[in-house]
């Protein structure tokens, strides 16, 4: 495990436990998902970076349909995590290595070689750059295969609820999922329920669906905590994707680079979003979680 610190705050890093975040904290209050002991001890057990604050999301994001899509005339079959699904990639299931770090930054790495996770080499990293008052992250990947490869990558963050809670970001469409699956089926305009360019109250509606269009920006506030969290992503990372349970503590707004199941969607959506990388190219962007007090 890997400590950072700026001010009062901290980050807690796993590298082992696939690159995650274990907690950020800013003067003893949890920014994100807060992880109980014996959460991160079934964590580790488990190799289980779900049950943790965030998690990498790389060389793809969400749910791929029926494990399967097809690259240059040859079909890959993925393996089933759960549910059944394949889903968020291989870098949630591997140790990563501390490749270097200071009291505040943090650079960890990962080497992929083929394998049935995943059929194309690649080298993926995650900087992350801890202040007072906000979180940075960095994450990216470079191919290292003999050939072009399709790529993508994202973050998976989850963040506490409070009842007062609201979440404000803009986005152009939402894709409408289908059962079973949980597979986009239609895109459609932002209907009032997943409209949050004013502002909702988190939980108010149940979401687990992706945004196409976001432009990047996201505001949490917590007016009975007294602070609000901002996101502001690069352009990379063009989609969002928001999930907010029944009857839960937590809910997560994920910057991702592409739709979910992107990779079956090239031929038939312009805005799939994702990245064709020629052998040693590589691409990244990077997102910033900024604290800020209310009145």
């Amino acid at each position: 495990m890997l400590t950072l610190t700026a001010g009062e705050a901290t980050l807690l890093l796993a590298p082992e436990i696939g690159g995650s975040i274990v907690q950020w904290r800013r003067g003893g209050r949890a920014m994100m998902r807060p992880t109980a002991p014996e959460v991160l001890a079934q964590a580790r057990a488990e190799n289980n970076a779900r049950l943790l604050a965030s998690y990498p999301l790389v060389p793809f994001s969400n749910r791929v349909a029926g494990r399967r899509f097809t690259w240059q005339g040859v079909t890959h079959t993925l393996p089933e995590r759960f549910g059944g699904f394949a889903i968020h990639g291989v870098g949630w299931l591997r140790a990563w290595t501390v490749a270097a770090h200071t009291a505040s930054t943090a650079r960890l790495e990962l080497v992929h070689a083929p394998s049935a996770d995943w059929p194309f080499a690649f080298r993926a990293w995650q900087e992350f750059t801890l202040t007072a008052d906000a979180l940075a992250i960095g994450i990216g990947m470079e191919n290292t295969d003999s050939q072009p490869a399709p790529a993508g990558f994202g973050l998976h963050p989850f963040f506490p609820r409070s009842p007062a809670a609201t979440l404000q970001f803009s986005a152009q469409s939402v894709w409408r999922n289908g059962r079973p699956g949980q597979i986009p089926s239609e895109r459609i305009a932002l209907p009032p329920e997943w409209d949050y360019r004013a502002g909702m109250r988190v939980g108010a509606h149940f979401v687990d669906n992706g945004f196409a269009g976001w432009d990047g920006r996201a505001r949490l506030a917590y007016p009975d905590l007294g602070y609000a969290l901002t996101i502001a992503a690069d352009p990379v990372f063009g989609h969002a994707v928001v999930y907010v349970p029944d009857g839960k503590d937590f809910f997560a707004v994920e910057p991702v680079s592409h739709m979910n199941d992107a990779l079956n969607r090239m031929d038939s959506e312009p805005d799939h979003g994702v990245l064709v990388l020629a052998p040693g190219e590589a691409r990244g962007g990077r997102t910033v979680f900024a604290v800020e007090a209310l009145a």
